[in-house]
């Protein structure tokens, strides 16, 4: 085999490989809901308008959503700590990160604790569901998987 065919073959597959890296962390395991007309936070159900999510088994950081709901349902929910929002996949676009991030720093919406999901047996992590409202009534919701003391 000549060095040639053998570095074809070699980009060839690796090429190959690098496409469906991308198309399964990209598209492959997240599954989309819309409709759902309720969503729970603070241990209750809360209700809810034009839903649209997206979640996978694979991993708790999957989940996003976006959907309205009454600002005034969440407001005894306890503030989320450090809320920073993870960006979701380039097709979910309801979801920007980027900009609910800008928005919450600026004080244009509220992010609250919708739920602490972590296992009682976690040690120096926790999974937190975080609800970020805008007063007209805009709302995301995501779970976040990150370190804690």
């Amino acid at each position: 085999m000549s060095g040639r065919l053998f570095i074809s073959i070699f980009l060839a597959l690796a090429a190959l490989f690098g496409a469906a890296m991308w198309y399964f962390q990209i598209y492959a395991y997240y599954e989309e809901t819309v409709g759902q007309s309720e969503i729970r936070a603070g241990g209750r159900s809360l209700p809810v308008t034009n839903y649209r999510g997206i979640d996978a088994d694979t991993s708790p950081n999957k989940l996003r959503a976006c959907f309205e709901a009454e600002p005034g349902l969440v407001a005894d929910l306890p503030p989320a700590p450090e809320p920073d929002p993870l960006r979701a996949p380039g097709w979910f676009e309801c979801f920007d990160a980027r900009a609910i991030a800008a928005a919450l720093a600026s004080g244009q919406a509220v992010a609250y604790l919708a739920a602490d999901e972590t296992p009682a047996t976690a040690t120096g992590y926790e999974i937190l569901r975080i609800i970020a409202v805008y007063p007209d009534g805009r709302a995301y919701l995501w779970r976040h998987y990150r370190d804690s003391e």
